[in-house]
């Protein structure tokens, strides 16, 4: 009773003692014939391609739905006040005002735009430095030692403190521009 087994091209093993299919029965859905399993890796691959796929085709339908919704219906637009003026805060009034005032406004953009790059870049080289192994411990000394140092000098006795204070003053009477 030796059975024998052939392998054909397209992956299905036919068992030989199996009886002969029917007429009826198509030669793929016979019990003669029994498909491989395919490899898993192509399994998974063919399924995560599948999944993309339909994720793809969900967008653009979810998508196209919505540009359709949006074109089919029509919304009144309310009628125009002067509510976006009462909205806003204080603060973005001041700052348009001021940027109203300014004539070159060319020039202080570009100031803007390079201390956001030189913030940047610092921020870049203080986090070079703070993977260093032995620096960030000895900065840490130095600037706990430069504030006990400041302290010292200038807020503990009170002709120092007040003499801090003026400095304090008469810089922030510079930068604002106030006499």
């Amino acid at each position: 009773m030796a059975s024998s087994l052939s392998v054909s091209s397209s992956s299905t093993i036919i068992d030989s003692r199996a009886p002969p299919p029917s007429s009826r029965q198509a030669s793929a859905s016979s019990p003669s014939c029994i498909s491989l399993p395919t490899l898993q890796s192509q399994t998974r691959a063919a399924s995560k391609a599948t999944a993309y796929c339909r994720k793809i085709v969900r967008n653009v339908l979810t998508r196209a739905a919505d540009v359709e919704v949006a074109a089919t219906t029509q919304v009144e637009a309310p009628p125009a006040t002067n509510t976006t003026e009462a909205e806003l805060p204080d603060i973005v009034k001041t700052v348009q005002e001021a940027w109203e005032k300014v004539e070159d406004k060319y020039a202080v953009s570009s100031l803007a735009v390079s201390g956001f790059v030189a913030l940047w870049g610092t921020a870049g080289v203080i986090s070079a430095i703070d993977r260093l192994p032995l620096v960030p411990g000895v900065l840490e000394v130095v600037g706990i030692g430069y504030t006990g140092w400041f302290a010292y000098k200038n807020l503990i006795f009170k002709p120092d403190r007040e003499t801090l204070f003026q400095k304090v003053k008469d810089t922030y009477r510079d930068i604002i521009g106030s006499n």
